[in-house]
């Protein structure tokens, strides 16, 4: 098993490292710069659209879909879980503070590209056989290619974002909760796990109604406990923050000057990490998101692309900027500590043991809200590969799942789950270049 999990581990390596960086960040790149660079000219609406709309108790989902506001939720509740604490960790030790930079740089581009995603989403959203709103890369797959090509691409597309995220995903977002509880508290991991699924199976069971609506709670509730106990270790240790900042910018062109040559990391490692763990985590281009954007009730395909933007933002400069403001102003890199260890190590200097007692509330809220997400996004390509009467069986495997996961080692688990999130991606990029023009032209009005 251990060889097993090295050679997936070695391919999803190859996968990410050598060909889904470039191509994410140069579609990013391209979206910005036909779209007029949408994600500056048009931050500020998206941020009014949001926050505007933000309301913990808001008009329930129904069978014509969610509210701008909850399917962004439902995004973001998706986008920020343990990537956000270990992610942002990994990228520092790999690659040094200049990481940051990179991964800052990368979300820049990417709030381009989800953009494009979420009016895609919006443009070919159907109804399923119950009625229900439902939308996701598989519809415009077909769009962009048709015949027996765009099938088999929406095809492949599918299983792969459903053992990707819906199973093995899920099945790593409780083993983080287990272990994070375990670390915090001595609590047994089996129990964990067996709690998480059956809350998961009572919201699951209640379909896009009762998802919008946990999530519409959840996400802005996780947000600001994170925010705060963030800001707190921060301010606590705010005169080192110049020096942060300079560890970022000067580490993302010249690594030793910051690290020394003993550190071994280079100009390529820091961009690699950084742009791979801001891509990982904010998941624009992925493919994922879309089926949350594409089931908002709004005007116009645009208005969600800019919604959709935000999730972005919040995301990378917020969430995992804090994270590693954190960690680099309690100068806790270089400790030999590592993923969760290192953050909870951070917090620990200001919040005493109570610090990984934070941790393990974080990531409890963090993986969850991923687990309620990533479901969801299955289940859409579900209804399109089954339909209707195969969600259940699907939710079932979940729950299982999530227990399973709770108690096991998933190193192979977690290299499978990467390389099936990597390799989906393709297909949904594939698509996004072929439509391109036909996002200008909605952004334009054009599109009739």
């Amino acid at each position: 098993m251990d060889q097993l999990a090295t050679l997936v581990s070695d391919i999803s390596g190859f996968v990410w490292n050598n060909l889904l960086l470039y191509i994410l960040v140069l579609t990013g790149i391209i979206f910005s710069i036909r779209l007029k660079f949408i994600q500056v000219r048009k931050f500020g609406e998206g941020m009014r659209r949001v926050f505007g709309g933000i309301n913990l108790f808001g008009k329930q989902a129904d069978k014509d879909g969610m509210s701008s506001f909850q399917a962004l939720a439902t995004a973001i509740a998706a986008q920020v879980g343990t990537g956000n604490i270990a992610g942002c960790a990994t990228a520092l030790i790999s690659g040094g503070p200049g990481a940051i930079f990179w991964m800052w740089l990368s979300a820049f581009f990417g709030m381009a590209t989800i953009y494009g995603e979420a009016v895609l989403a919006q443009k070919f959203k159907t109804r399923s056989e119950t009625g229900e709103v439902i939308g996701g890369p598989v519809y415009y797959i077909r769009q962009a290619f048709k015949g027996g090509f765009g099938k088999f691409l929406a095809g492949f597309f599918a299983v792969a974002i459903i053992l990707a995220l819906g199973l093995m995903g899920n099945m790593v977002q409780s083993n983080s909760i287990g272990d994070a509880f375990y670390n915090a508290f001595g609590a047994n991991k089996l129990i964990v796990g067996i709690i998480i699924a059956a809350i998961a199976a009572f919201i699951f069971l209640g379909g896009m109604k009762r998802i919008a609506s946990v999530t519409e709670k959840m996400v802005p509730i996780m947000a600001a406990l994170y925010i705060v106990g963030s800001l707190v270790v921060i301010i606590a240790n705010i005169k080192n923050i110049p020096n942060v900042f300079y560890q970022i910018f000067v580490g993302a062109f010249n690594p030793t000057a910051v690290l020394g040559g003993a550190a071994g990391i280079t100009v390529k490692a820091a961009m690699r990490f950084g742009v791979a763990r801001g891509l990982f985590s904010n998941e624009a281009g992925m493919g994922s998101t879309p089926h949350a954007h594409a089931v908002a009730k709004v005007d116009k395909p645009e208005d969600q692309g800019i919604v959709a933007m935000i999730g972005v933002f919040l995301d990378t400069f917020v969430v995992l900027t804090l994270t590693a403001l954190v960690i680099l102003s309690t100068n806790s890199l270089g400790s030999g500590a590592e993923g969760v260890a290192l953050a909870q190590l951070a917090f620990s200097k200001v919040f005493g043991n109570f610090g990984g007692v934070f941790i393990a509330i974080c990531l409890l809220f963090f993986a969850f809200s991923t687990i309620i997400g990533w479901y969801f996004f299955g289940e859409q390509n579900i209804k399109y590969l089954f339909g209707q009467k195969a969600v259940k069986i699907y939710a079932l495997l979940v729950v299982i799942f999530v227990i399973i996961g709770s108690t096991l080692k998933v190193d192979l688990v977690w290299n499978l789950s990467d390389l099936f999130n990597g390799i989906m991606v393709f297909p949904n990029l594939l698509a996004l270049l072929a439509l391109s023009g036909l996002v200008v032209a909605i952004s334009r009005g054009k599109d009739k």
